[in-house]
């Protein structure tokens, strides 16, 4: 008699990380290691960052930024997080899964990782912000090792308000290549949009700061300065209307009996 052979069990695949790994829900938000508020800068830049962050050829309902907001990148370690002070995301609705705020940015939760990271330097970071530091293999690793070799951000920007100075790097065959400015400017065509530094007023305080621009280099507005500019030109109209109006009276057309 042939005997039948074993029964061996099936096992199931693995679940994929976005349903067994912890969610923005089960993951802290704040920021235990460094407590306190950053200072007057690193709140009114990022803010500026975010408002003028409009990508000419994307959605923008798929357009997404934040400041100051964990960043958790590492599945091995889903504790570990960073905190960038502002960072955009293209193709990722404004909601998380188009229904809430956001708590934290949890990769493995999300369709696409950052695009564009904005770091401000200050003394104490300085050498992590700029790769200059490398952590112990057993401790999280530096920021610069988390967008280049972790989330592979494609554009990493540094400023410094000490200095006045802006570096950004592309990324290139897997590593991290200082770009050159064109006109002044860092172009990120992908995004239909970039980056430089803009000497005027932001919150009424008069410095320079770092703001985006069209590709061709004009200034993406503000909120309040397309305010402004739609006054400006509802001005103007109002006031090339009444220059008609007495031009007519001057030659003896009353306006107010024209169709």
């Amino acid at each position: 008699m042939t005997s039948s052979p074993p029964f061996i069990p099936q096992s199931d695949p693995p679940l994929p990380p976005w349903e067994t790994l912890p969610t923005m829900y089960d993951l802290p938000s704040d920021n235990p290691e460094e407590p306190g508020l950053p200072d007057d800068f690193h709140f009114l830049q990022p803010l500026l960052l975010y408002l003028t962050f409009q990508p000419t050829i994307w959605n923008p309902e798929l357009v997404y930024s934040a400041a100051d907001l964990n960043l958790y990148y590492d599945l091995q370690h889903p504790l570990w997080y960073k905190r960038p002070d502002w960072f955009g995301v293209v193709g990722v609705s404004k909601l998380y899964k188009g229904e809430d705020l956001r708590l934290s940015y949890v990769t493995w939760q999300e369709p696409a990782n950052p695009f564009v990271v904005v770091e401000l330097l200050s003394p104490g970071t300085e050498a992590e912000d700029l790769g200059m530091k490398k952590n112990a293999d057993d401790k999280p690793p530096s920021k610069w090792e988390v967008y280049e070799r972790i989330l592979r951000i494609p554009y990493y920007i540094v400023f410094s308000r000490y200095t006045d100075e802006l570096q950004a790097f592309q990324l290139a065959g897997g590593h991290y290549e200082p770009m050159n400015l064109t006109e002044g400017r860092l172009p990120i065509p992908e995004l239909g949009l970039s980056l430089g530094l803009w000497q005027g007023s932001f919150q009424d305080i008069p410095k320079l700061w770092l703001r985006w621009f069209t590709l061709a280099g004009e200034l993406i507005p503000l909120p309040t300065e397309e305010a402004a500019t739609a006054k400006q030109e509802a001005a103007q109209a109002r006031q090339k209307a009444e220059q008609l109006t007495e031009r007519l009276r001057q030659l003896g057309v009353n306006p107010d009996e024209l169709d």
